[in-house]
């Protein structure tokens, strides 16, 4: 005799609403996350509009100031006078390039001798500096070569023309005998334009 079984899942049931309670779960969640991701970036776009709503008063403002400043200015009928015209015009054809001036200077500075410091006074470039003390060489000849390397630069001699020895003398530094000198760089065309 054949005999026949069939089985049965009773909790077919049970495990369909546990999945759709699970799908449920999971958008909840999701939609959770977007909110939240929502919110920052709602409070994020805030922030920027009331950080350049600050700014924008900030320019308005001083834009404001600057507008009254030039009525105040219409208003008095202040000119500029042409003694102003020519200290503006002495600033911008009479000022020294330093930076170029500086790079030049170490360019013509060898190994021999080194600058120790420098000033700048009464459109006098003075220059410090020293160099060793060697029986097989003549010091001098290495200070005056130095300065026709400096005459020699358009970049120092352009505004200083007139570039000598000044003076020198003997010292030590740590049991080696130096000489300590010192070099002008003068420009005699301002100052006796600043004479008259």
């Amino acid at each position: 005799m054949n005999q026949f079984y069939f089985k049965i899942n009773l909790n077919k049931f049970g495990e369909l609403k546990k999945q759709i309670e699970n799908e449920k779960k999971f958008f909840n969640s999701l939609v959770a996350v977007f909110v939240i991701l929502l919110m920052i970036l709602l409070g994020f776009v805030y922030y920027l509009q009331n950080s350049l709503n600050k700014k924008y008063s900030a320019r308005k403002a001083l834009l404001t100031h600057i507008n009254k400043e030039i009525d105040k200015y219409k208003r008095s009928g202040q000119d500029l006078s042409s003694k102003d015209l020519t200290r503006l015009t002495n600033i911008s054809t009479n000022r020294i390039f330093w930076a170029k001036k500086l790079v030049a200077l170490s360019e013509k500075t060898d190994n021999k001798l080194a600058i120790t410091h420098f000033s700048y006074a009464r459109n006098t470039f003075s220059l410090y500096g020293i160099t060793e003390v060697n029986k097989n060489r003549k010091e001098f000849d290495l200070i005056n070569e130095f300065i026709n390397k400096l005459k020699d630069n358009p970049q120092i001699s352009g505004d200083f023309p007139d570039i000598g020895f000044v003076k020198s003398y003997r010292d030590k530094e740590k049991d080696v005998e130096i000489l300590r000198f010192q070099i002008d760089c003068k420009n005699s065309a301002k100052s006796k334009r600043g004479r008259k």
